[in-house]
Protein backbone atom coordinates (compact mmCIF):
# COMPACT_ATOMS: atom_id res chain seq x y z
CA UNK A 1 0.00 0.00 0.00
CA UNK A 2 1.19 3.49 -0.83
CA UNK A 3 -0.07 6.72 0.66
CA UNK A 4 0.88 10.19 -0.46
CA UNK A 5 -0.21 13.54 0.95
CA UNK A 6 0.68 16.76 -0.81
CA UNK A 7 0.75 20.27 0.59
CA UNK A 8 2.27 23.71 0.16
CA UNK A 9 0.15 25.36 -2.51
CA UNK A 10 -0.96 28.95 -2.35
CA UNK A 11 -1.36 32.20 -4.24
CA UNK A 12 1.56 34.21 -5.56
CA UNK A 13 2.23 36.89 -8.11
CA UNK A 14 4.00 36.14 -11.36
CA UNK A 15 7.71 35.75 -10.77
CA UNK A 16 7.22 34.42 -7.27
CA UNK A 17 8.13 31.05 -5.78
CA UNK A 18 6.44 28.23 -3.93
CA UNK A 19 7.59 24.89 -2.61
CA UNK A 20 5.29 21.90 -2.59
CA UNK A 21 5.82 18.94 -0.28
CA UNK A 22 4.59 15.39 -0.38
CA UNK A 23 4.76 12.95 2.51
CA UNK A 24 4.89 9.39 1.22
CA UNK A 25 4.41 6.02 2.86
CA UNK A 26 5.53 3.17 0.61
CA UNK A 27 4.56 -0.21 1.98
CA UNK A 28 5.08 -2.49 -1.02
CA UNK A 29 7.23 -5.60 -1.50
CA UNK A 30 9.99 -3.50 -3.06
CA UNK A 31 9.55 -0.55 -0.73
CA UNK A 32 10.36 1.68 -3.70
CA UNK A 33 8.43 3.99 -5.98
CA UNK A 34 8.96 6.50 -8.71
CA UNK A 35 7.51 9.81 -7.56
CA UNK A 36 6.10 12.60 -9.64
CA UNK A 37 4.27 15.88 -9.67
CA UNK A 38 1.40 16.39 -12.07
CA UNK A 39 -1.04 19.23 -12.47
CA UNK A 40 -4.46 19.92 -13.83
CA UNK A 41 -5.74 23.33 -14.87
CA UNK A 42 -9.45 24.04 -15.31
CA UNK A 43 -10.73 22.54 -18.53
CA UNK A 44 -7.45 20.80 -19.29
CA UNK A 45 -6.13 17.27 -19.01
CA UNK A 46 -3.86 16.29 -16.16
CA UNK A 47 -0.24 16.70 -17.26
CA UNK A 48 3.06 15.56 -15.90
CA UNK A 49 5.35 18.25 -14.52
CA UNK A 50 8.29 16.37 -13.09
CA UNK A 51 9.37 12.95 -11.86
CA UNK A 52 12.26 11.28 -10.06
CA UNK A 53 13.15 7.62 -9.79
CA UNK A 54 13.73 5.82 -6.54
CA UNK A 55 17.31 5.95 -5.31
CA UNK A 56 18.34 8.12 -8.23
CA UNK A 57 19.23 11.71 -8.85
CA UNK A 58 17.81 11.46 -12.35
CA UNK A 59 15.05 13.99 -12.76
CA UNK A 60 12.65 14.69 -15.59
CA UNK A 61 10.67 17.80 -16.44
CA UNK A 62 8.08 18.90 -18.91
CA UNK A 63 9.30 21.52 -21.36
CA UNK A 64 6.94 24.08 -19.86
CA UNK A 65 8.67 24.05 -16.46
CA UNK A 66 12.23 23.09 -17.32
CA UNK A 67 14.68 25.55 -15.83
CA UNK A 68 12.12 26.95 -13.39
CA UNK A 69 11.04 23.96 -11.29
CA UNK A 70 13.20 21.54 -9.34
CA UNK A 71 12.10 18.18 -7.96
CA UNK A 72 13.91 16.50 -5.09
CA UNK A 73 13.30 13.75 -2.59
CA UNK A 74 14.53 12.99 0.89
CA UNK A 75 14.22 9.23 1.22
CA UNK A 76 15.19 9.33 4.88
CA UNK A 77 12.14 11.50 5.53
CA UNK A 78 10.00 9.86 2.84
CA UNK A 79 9.29 13.30 1.47
CA UNK A 80 9.13 14.66 -2.07
CA UNK A 81 9.49 18.34 -2.93
CA UNK A 82 8.83 20.59 -5.89
CA UNK A 83 10.53 23.97 -5.80
CA UNK A 84 8.77 26.28 -8.22
CA UNK A 85 10.49 29.51 -9.20
CA UNK A 86 9.61 32.27 -11.62
CA UNK A 87 5.99 31.20 -11.57
CA UNK A 88 3.75 32.24 -14.43
CA UNK A 89 -0.04 32.59 -14.64
CA UNK A 90 0.00 29.53 -16.91
CA UNK A 91 1.26 27.48 -13.95
CA UNK A 92 -2.07 27.96 -12.20
CA UNK A 93 -3.49 24.49 -11.52
CA UNK A 94 -4.14 21.88 -8.91
CA UNK A 95 -0.86 20.07 -8.31
CA UNK A 96 -0.82 16.40 -7.40
CA UNK A 97 1.89 14.27 -5.90
CA UNK A 98 1.79 10.74 -7.27
CA UNK A 99 3.62 7.45 -6.90
CA UNK A 100 4.30 4.67 -9.38
CA UNK A 101 5.27 1.20 -8.19
CA UNK A 102 7.23 0.76 -11.44
CA UNK A 103 10.19 2.24 -9.64
CA UNK A 104 12.79 1.37 -12.28
CA UNK A 105 11.36 3.85 -14.75
CA UNK A 106 10.45 7.49 -14.68
CA UNK A 107 7.37 8.87 -16.34
CA UNK A 108 5.38 12.04 -16.85
CA UNK A 109 2.30 10.14 -17.99
CA UNK A 110 -0.61 10.38 -15.57
CA UNK A 111 -1.85 6.89 -16.43
CA UNK A 112 1.42 5.36 -15.20
CA UNK A 113 0.87 6.50 -11.62
CA UNK A 114 -0.94 4.25 -9.18
CA UNK A 115 -1.38 6.43 -6.11
CA UNK A 116 -2.33 10.07 -5.82
CA UNK A 117 -2.40 12.82 -3.24
CA UNK A 118 -5.49 14.94 -2.74
CA UNK A 119 -4.02 17.85 -4.69
CA UNK A 120 -2.99 21.34 -3.68
CA UNK A 121 -4.02 24.53 -5.44
CA UNK A 122 -1.42 26.83 -6.94
CA UNK A 123 -2.65 30.20 -8.22
CA UNK A 124 -0.36 32.65 -9.99
CA UNK A 125 -1.65 36.13 -10.70
CA UNK A 126 -0.23 38.54 -13.25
Amino acid sequence: QVQVADSGGGSVQAGGSLRLSCAATIDTPSGKATMGWLRQAPGKKREGVSSIKWGSTSTFYSDSVKGRFAISRDDAKNTLYLQMNNLKPGDTAIYYCAASVAWRTSTLMAQDYNYWGQGTQVTVSS
